[in-house]
């Protein structure tokens, strides 16, 4: 299937590893191009390096406000376009209610939200019909997850965000679509059933609850994201789409 991509032009933040480097990687294999970033410059410049000629990298944080500016200035000057955007950041810190600081939620509120917030804003003054804007969030948007406090607190009100925002801009053509990942074998995922005291049975227990019986490979997810973003899937806004093998179990 030609999902329409070649030499289409797309912001992935978060994408030195993980959810984001995934949907980079398969947008490329599709034909796109993609500008990655990440907060250290070497892993950025590793990152895009792997990717290949298609990709540039970016050393920025999410939570700053010049970000979007920039990412969208050098996908225009280096690809000479600008036609999505997806939108993924690292998780959170892990704890349950009495674990997290204040600061803590700041920062993932400056980071995980409001940094989304700013990056979606840009994306939507600059792009045209036919652009995507995507956000990376969470089995949390529908059910909490245990000892996932602040993402259970904040992926909800982004994914509400999303959905104001594929109204606002569907009459102009622009798509809007949230990717909720479950369980994808990440070094995230990996590092969060380590903190268990035996992690192997952690995952056999957390696989036995998943219809598939498994955890999901990233290239699963980074399609479903490539998909979404792309114009085969130009009758899809405002939705969220599970990315988790069954495990939601509602409708």
């Amino acid at each position: 299937m030609d999902l329409g991509l070649r030499d289409r032009v797309y912001v992935v933040t978060g994408a030195t590893r993980g959810l984001g480097n995934a949907a980079a990687r398969e947008l490329i294999a599709d034909g796109a191009k993609v500008v990655i970033t990440g907060r250290e410059d070497k892993q950025v410049a590793e990152a895009a390096a792997e990717l290949g000629p298609d990709a540039v990298g970016v050393a920025v944080d999410n939570a700053d406000p010049q970000a979007p500016e920039r990412l969208i200035a050098a996908a225009r000057e280096h690809f000479g376009g600008f036609h999505g955007m997806l939108v993924s950041v690292g998780g959170p810190p892990p704890g349950f209610v009495a674990d997290n600081t204040d600061e803590q939620w700041r920062a993932a509120f400056e980071s995980v939200f409001l940094g989304a917030v700013r990056l979606a804003r840009a994306a939507a003054a600059e792009l045209e019909e036919g652009g995507a804007i995507g956000f990376v969030l969470s089995g949390s948007v529908h059910e909490p997850i245990p000892g996932l406090t602040v993402s259970n607190g904040l992926r909800p009100g982004l994914a509400g965000f999303a959905k104001s925002l594929a109204d606002e801009l569907g009459p102009r053509g622009i798509r809007v679509v949230g990717v909720l990942p479950g369980r994808i074998d990440t070094d995230r995922l990996r590092e969060l059933d380590g903190r268990s005291a035996d992690p192997e049975a952690t995952r056999a227990a957390n696989e036995s609850r998943i219809p598939l019986r498994r955890y999901g490979a990233p290239a699963e997810f980074g399609r479903v994201a490539a998909f979404l973003l792309s114009p085969a899937a130009s009758y899809v806004t405002g939705v969220m789409v599970p990315v988790d093998g069954g495990t939601r179990h509602g409708f």
